[in-house]
């Protein structure tokens, strides 16, 4: 018997104001004692949904509307909330997706434990702070900040103490959402390598959701694919990786690459999960999918077993255990034959012979903080040159707190330097020492320097329709009438592929996916005919699929342009993946520059081999033709 069986699942929403949608269909799996499930796919395909009902957690207007939840043998799909309190922390925990709002910020991290171990051990007073030590020496955090408030802490720090928190009562069963989500690459191995070696002490189940194939496969003994609601694939981690069942594995494992590699080569799945609220016929992936045959739009697959997997698609099926109808198959294979990403060498040697047309001189950042009568100094930045030609992209890499940031608002002047020069060369006009701008020399050198944020669902104001955010720029910058606004509001969706530009126009962002909003963002920074774009990790928050389909419109639009970027980015995979030149900042100070490839195949310092081994690859050990 498995320690956590789930048959049939299903879960509604039904709003009173929108349509209802099933958001997980009839899902079935099992969890056994000590096994590490992972459980991956894109952004609405229902992970979190699952996960949350399986908690027990679903809040209206969700419910769980058919099948049975079993944990150790025992049915809680029914369970009074009473009986349920019992399991929770004890036998079933969870970390949560955003550290930063899992623990009450009023209360001292130590009294936060002292709750949850109170409630379900007899363990009190100094038996308490002993356990909580305990925790905090496991996951790997001074103990001086058991006395802390969750403010004093940082995001990586947070998700270690969630994870001690989840483990306090020693449970037999954790759910981990997204679990390093927003955390540097460095921090995020650190905390799953955490997570994976107390699993193996402990013997815990981990159903690890996440919509990073690459950690996923890492971490995990067992993977289950999830699309539109329905589990579409079961298999061992190795066996997914050298002979995927479903098309849309092999979409998500395509959009990895080696960063070691002279040409990147990444395949995505095109186009979007369908709508749920819309009655689906046949198979839910077969408009996306290379491999689709008639029957796909007229059946609707069940999972099944096929070659020591589970999968729930009629080519595979066929090609594997027998086509006694004669259909017309496409050729077996293990690659995703879609939309292809394509970085080459030679694009970065012919970018690198141009000139300069902004230079980094020496600069530093030095802020000074008061304490009443005493101060202090941290420097942000300390001693950074380099310089970026036209159609290059440049890429800023360091974990969090390194100077990325500050060095960024250092070129866009939103902060001066306290020593050193920067020089911008306009397309017509005198060299511009952009330190010493003001007024209107000041508006005119941002006109040319324009910014893509991180987080595409906060970048645009949800009041306000597309062809506002769009025509502000045009109006602002280049002094067009409304008219000739919206019409080349229009031009410019159509350049970041939001065609027909009519349908998006009127369109408010909550009516957008991720990759659409970043899209949105990437026309309304080329609104102004910028020289330089600085792409703060523009990709980071988006799923695997969408990021390289991101990264190739940046690229394509840095070709074509003419356009710099200073990519930002905590990643040295994404970086290798658009950038012709790599920085490394560590401490606010470069400690590796060169070109991408040059970097990342031969780094000199430790830090940057810290990075490197920081990446996910998944295929490190496994050749997948």
């Amino acid at each position: 018997m498995a320690l956590l069986e789930v048959r049939d699942l299903s879960v509604r929403y039904e709003p009173r104001l929108h349509r209802p949608l099933t958001a997980v269909d009839r899902v079935s799996f099992d969890v056994g004692e000590g096994e590490f499930v992972g459980l991956i796919g894109e952004s609405g395909s229902g992970k979190s949904t699952l996960g949350t009902a399986l908690l027990r957690l679903t809040e209206r207007p969700g419910r769980i509307s058919g099948g049975s939840i079993r944990f150790d043998g025992k049915d809680i799909t029914d369970l009074p909330e009473d009986e349920l309190r019992a399991h929770r922390w004890r036998d079933i925990a969870t970390v949560f997706q955003s550290s930063m709002n899992s623990l009450n910020p009023v209360v001292r991290i130590e009294g936060q434990f002292r709750d949850a171990i109170e409630a379900h051990t007899d363990l009190r007073g100094a038996a308490v702070t002993k356990r909580v030590r305990e925790l905090f020496e496991m996951v790997m955090i001074d103990q001086r900040f058991i006395s802390a408030h969750p403010h004093e802490l940082s995001g990586g720090m947070k998700q270690r103490v969630n994870l001690a928190l989840a483990l306090a009562n020693r449970p037999r069963f954790v759910l981990l959402d997204e679990p390093t989500t927003g955390l540097d690459v460095v921090v995020q191995r650190s905390i799953l390598d955490n997570i994976r070696r107390l699993q193996q002490e402990q013997q815990f189940a981990v159903l690890f959701i996440s919509h990073d194939i690459g950690t996923v496969v890492d971490l995990s003994d067992r993977i289950l694919v999830m699309y539109a609601g329905r589990l579409v694939e079961s298999h061992a981690a190795q066996g997914l990786l050298r002979d995927p069942l479903h098309p849309y594995s092999k979409g998500l494992l395509g959009s990895y690459a080696d960063p070691r590699e002279e040409t990147i080569r990444i395949t995505y799945v095109p186009g979007r999960p369908p709508d749920l609220t819309q009655v689906q016929h046949g198979c839910s992936f077969a408009p996306r999918c290379p491999e689709r045959i008639a029957l796909c739009g007229e059946q609707a697959p069940e999972l099944e077993p096929i070659d020591g997997g589970l999968a729930a698609c009629h080519v595979a099926r066929l090609q594997r255990t027998g086509n006694p109808d004669g259909l017309e198959l496409p050729p077996r294979t293990v690659g995703f034959a879609g939309p292809e990403f394509v970085k080459t060498q030679e694009e970065t040697a012919r970018v690198l012979d141009r000139e300069p047309f902004l230079r980094v001189e020496g600069v530093s950042r030095v802020f000074e903080r008061r304490h009443g009568l005493r101060r202090t100094r941290v420097e942000a930045v300390t001693d950074v040159s380099f310089g970026l030609r036209p159609g290059e992209v440049t890429a800023l890499v360091g974990q969090s707190g390194s100077g990325k940031t500050t060095l960024a608002r250092l070129v866009t002047a939103v902060e001066r330097p306290t020593s050193g020069r920067i020089r911008f060369q306009p397309e017509d006009g005198a060299e511009v020492a952009v330190e010493s701008l003001r007024g209107k020399g000041l508006r005119d050198y941002r006109r040319q320097v324009q910014m893509v944020f991180q987080d595409p669902y906060s970048s645009l104001n949800p009041t306000k329709t597309l062809e506002y955010a769009l025509t502000r720029p045009l109006r602002n910058f280049r002094g067009m009438t409304a008219a000739q606004a919206r019409e080349e509001a229009g031009r410019l969706l159509e350049r970041v592929a939001l065609t027909p530009s009519s349908r998006f126009l009127g369109r408010y962002p909550y009516e957008l996916s991720g990759g659409q909003r970043q899209r949105v963002v990437i026309a309304r920074a080329l609104a102004a005919q910028p020289r330089l774009i600085v792409a703060d990790e523009p990709v980071s928050s988006l799923d695997v699929s969408i990021r390289a389909e991101v990264l190739e419109l940046l690229q394509s639009l840095v070709h074509d342009s003419g356009v710099g970027v200073l990519y930002i980015t905590h990643d040295l995979l994404s970086a290798r993946m658009i950038a012709d030149e790599v920085l490394v900042l560590n401490g606010g100070r470069v400690v590796e520059q060169g070109p991408a490839l040059q970097v990342i195949r031969d780094p000199a310092d430790d830090y940057t081999r810290t990075l490197l081994a920081a990446v996910p690859n998944p295929f490190a050990d496994t050749l997948v033709p």
